[in-house]
């Protein structure tokens, strides 16, 4: 009996005991949540101990990375096909073509015989005056590949008169030829000389070449009808002349058939005189002229340079009594800027205005020519700038202008006579 009263007190104990627990907010839900937690993880492994491995466990060399995990399926833009040609021939891109070699594979390495020398490819090239065509390089003569030495001497024996076969710029020599207005895209090309049809009626450069006619006892035969000539026609090879004056105030660029035209020009012996009517460096003209004949004379190693006082065409020239670069409006005295072509100016640059002192006409005696024509106005003088010689026009003093004159003279006689030396011995039959 007093072993079941003791039982019998123990359930009543813990039936008291969970009644209690069973009471309390607290206990019931802490039981919930363990009962939960023990659920969800008590089969994860919290930590996982990580077995380092030795770059040479694999016995074929390194380790080979794991295998990357495939990325999501990106769906085709094009459903794919069972045919494989199909397929294939729907495709925009080019064919590719096997490239097989029967060569021996190289299982050693070597170093290759150490031949330093380096080779000059037999096909070198240079950029002839035919059409801007490209031939192989050939012999040359004094510096100038013989295939454009005979061009350039059947270009230029017209400019000295028949049987004579002197050098240099002597007043012994003989000379005939024609001066020639560029007549050019986009500028006023005609700006220092007076046009009418068409056709150049005074200025300028008729005035020069009558002077220098004039003076020279007509050894110089120059014809005073200066003739405008379009840079974009055929003109500068049928009439060759020895060079194209070139003028104007404007900013300009010339055209690609322009551009051509006068670079197949000076590759024949041709050559550029540039004279600025806006004097002095930095003007409109300045500015375009330098940038177009750089598209003329594209190579980078061509630089415009200042002709020093050594050159020929200070040295050997017509009026000895010309000493350095005279005064031109307004009493600019610029340098004279030239580019060269093989060796040789192939563009003069003048930049003090002497086109528009030569406006100015001069007699024989070196003094101002007021002659008139039959309607009463000056034949040959700009009366604008005569009538301003001192206000807008500073420096047009007779002296000046006389030298300008001769001056001009000595410029066009050295573009006559430059190539001669090196082009003297060139056989015709090359």
């Amino acid at each position: 009996m007093a072993a079941s009263s003791s039982a019998d007190g123990k359930v009543q104990a813990l039936g008291s005991l969970i009644a209690r627990l069973g009471q309390s907010r607290f206990f019931t839900v802490s039981v919930a949540l363990h009962f939960v937690f023990v659920l969800s993880f008590g089969s994860v492994v919290l930590v996982k101990q990580a077995v380092q491995r030795t770059d040479f466990d694999d016995p074929g060399g390194l380790v080979a990375p794991p295998p990357a995990s495939a990325p999501d399926a990106v769906q085709p833009l094009v459903q794919p096909t069972d045919d494989v040609s199909a397929a294939v021939s729907k495709s925009t891109a080019p064919s590719l073509t096997a490239i097989t070699t029967n060569a021996t594979t190289q299982t050693a390495f070597s170093l290759p015989s150490a031949n330093l020398t380096p080779t000059i490819a037999s096909s070198a090239r240079v950029i002839t005056a035919e059409a801007g065509a490209a031939s192989v390089q050939s012999p040359k003569i004094n510096g100038i590949p013989a295939n454009l030495a005979k061009g350039m001497a059947q270009f230029t024996k017209s400019w000295v008169k028949s049987g004579d076969t002197s050098s240099g710029v002597g007043k012994d020599r003989a000379f005939k030829f024609t001066a020639y207005l560029a007549k050019y895209e986009g500028g006023d090309w005609d700006s220092t000389v007076r046009v009418k049809n068409g056709q150049i009626t005074g200025g300028s450069l008729p005035n020069l070449l009558y002077i220098i006619r004039k003076w020279s006892r007509n050894k110089i035969e120059a014809d005073a009808d200066a003739v405008p000539l379009d840079l974009g026609s055929d003109e500068l090879f049928t009439r060759k002349p020895p060079f194209v004056f070139f003028t104007g105030h404007k900013d300009f660029r010339l055209t690609d058939r322009e551009i051509e035209n006068l670079q197949k020009y000076l590759q024949l012996g041709g050559a550029i005189w540039g004279d600025s009517s806006l004097p002095g460096e930095r003007s409109r003209f300045d500015l375009a002229f330098r940038r177009e004949m750089k598209r003329v004379l594209p190579d980078q190693d061509i630089a415009w340079e200042v002709l020093p006082k050594e050159h020929d065409i200070f040295t050997k020239k017509y009026f000895n009594e010309v000493n350095g670069v005279p005064t031109g409006i307004n009493y600019f005295q610029e340098p004279v800027y030239a580019l060269r072509n093989m060796g040789e100016v192939a563009i003069v640059y003048t930049a003090n205005d002497y086109g528009d002192m030569w406006q100015i006409g001069v007699t024989e005696q070196g003094e101002y020519d007021l002659s008139r024509d039959e309607h009463g106005d000056l034949a040959v003088t700009n009366r604008e700038i005569f009538d301003q010689r001192d206000v807008y026009y500073r420096g047009v003093e007779a002296k000046n202008v006389v030298t300008s004159y001769k001056f001009g003279t000595n410029i066009i006689l050295h573009l006559l006579t430059r190539w001669e030396d090196k082009l003297r011995n060139v056989p015709m039959g090359l």
